[in-house]
Parts: structure tokens; C-alpha cells; sequence
């Protein structure tokens, strides 16, 4: 299917329900898929999750603790976490000071990029961009991170596997449903790796380095 044919997937935590952003994303041509997510609100593939709170959420959970151990599972879990401020920031009780020492240790110590938006309706449309600039030059699954550890041998291997850069767990299924086991993966040559759709020399030579080259440390 053609890149601008393809509709994009985003995952959308089940408890994230606000109406008039969802419908806004899906008017955006975005497919939203709902489930429980342990890290971030909308995952948008198996690198970038975004995290959205609204000026009284994000001024709570300051104030509470919350925002700063989010942000550390953010990005311990995406190598590119985001978090959109939606409001007006003129709303904020607390001293500029105080929030403006917030966002730059957000993006200082933790690496999480902070995004302003004024509403729900500019929020979807930031997401539906974010989105289809990460799906820019190739399809990225979004991907459900940072929960309980996998509940199969299955989920396991794919995990294992969609853990090497670059492959994710699209090309973890399509690898362990032709190789069948992580050790066959392990053992093909670059040209039996490049029978898979979507793996080029360069992935291809990624894989069998990741899984064959000595541990130097």
C-alpha cells in the first residue's frame, strides 16, 4: 500500500477520553486505537509517546510529585518522549519562576520535549503532525511500553527482538514468524535477513551484529 494511502495508527490510552480531540485526530485521518497504557497518553510508534496535561493537570501533578517520575518513565521507555501543555498558560497559579525551573528540568534532566497548545482541538492537530511526520519515510507501530513484564514465551521473543533499533514489533512478528525461534534469527546470514519485507543491507547488518558481536564492556 502506498505511504499516503495508509491510514496512521495511533494508540490511545483507554482512560484518555476527551471527545472533541479524539474526533478532531480521526478528522486528521488518524486511526485511534484504545488501550491501557502504563507509560504516556498517545504512542504514537516504538520511539516517540506523548504525554498531554492540561494547565491545572500539569500545575496538580507538580505539585503532587507526579510530573517528574512520569517523565523519567517516559523516556526510559521512548527515545523520544513528549509532553503537550495544553491551556492558557496565564492560568497557572503557581510563579513563573516556578514553572519556567519545571519545563527546563523537564527538558534539561529528563529529555522530554514540552509542546504549548491552546485547546483540545490544536492538541489533535499537533498529534496528527507529530504522527505523520514520524511515519514520514516509513510506517513505525505504535508500541505499548513500561507495563508487567510479558505474559509469554511469545511476547517475549517479540519483545526481545523489537528491542534492536530500528526493527520494532511489526518486524519482530514478520522476523519470528519466518525465522520461528530467536536462535534461527541469530544464525541467518545478512541475505536470508533481507528475504523480510522492509530490511534492507543496512537493518539486515544491525540484526546480525546485535545478536553475534562479542560483548566488549
Amino acid at each position: 500500500m502506498d505511504m499516503a494511502e495508509r491510514q496512521i495508527r495511533v494508540i490511545v490510552d483507554s482512560r484518555e477520553r476527551n471527545g472533541e480531540l479524539i474526533e478532531a485526530m480521526k478528522a486528521k485521518g488518524i486511526e485511534v486505537e484504545f488501550k491501557t497504557a502504563h507509560v504516556g497518553d498517545y504512542l504514537i510508534s516504538d520511539r516517540v509517546c506523548i504525554e498531554r496535561k492540561t494547565v491545572p493537570d500539569f500545575e496538580s501533578s507538580l505539585i503532587n510529585g507526579r510530573l517528574f517520575e512520569q517523565a523519567r518513565k517516559l523516556k526510559e521507555n521512548y527515545e523520544f518522549p513528549i509532553l503537550i501543555l495544553e491551556g492558557d498558560p496565564d492560568y497557572f497559579r503557581l510563579s513563573g519562576n516556578v514553572i519556567n525551573g519545571t519545563l527546563a528540568a523537564l527538558y534539561i534532566d529528563f529529555g522530554v520535549m514540552v509542546l504549548h497548545t491552546y485547546d483540545a482541538r490544536n492538541t489533535a492537530e499537533m498529534i496528527a503532525d507529530i504522527a505523520r511526520h514520524e511515519n514520514d519515510k516509513e510506517i513505525r507501530e505504535p508500541s505499548l511500553k513500561g507495563g508487567a513484564r510479558a505474559r509469554t514465551i511469545e511476547e517475549f521473543q517479540e519483545f526481545v527482538i523489537g528491542n534492536i533499533p530500528g526493527i520494532g514489533p511489526k518486524l519482530a512478528k514478520s522476523l519470528l514468524r519466518h525465522f520461528r525461534s530467536i536462535r534461527s534469527i541469530t544464525n541467518a546470514d545478512m541475505e536470508e535477513l533481507m528475504k523480510i519485507e522492509k530490511i534492507g543491507r543496512k537493518k539486515a547488518e544491525l540484526i546480525h551484529r546485535t545478536l553475534n558481536d562479542a560483548y566488549r564492556s
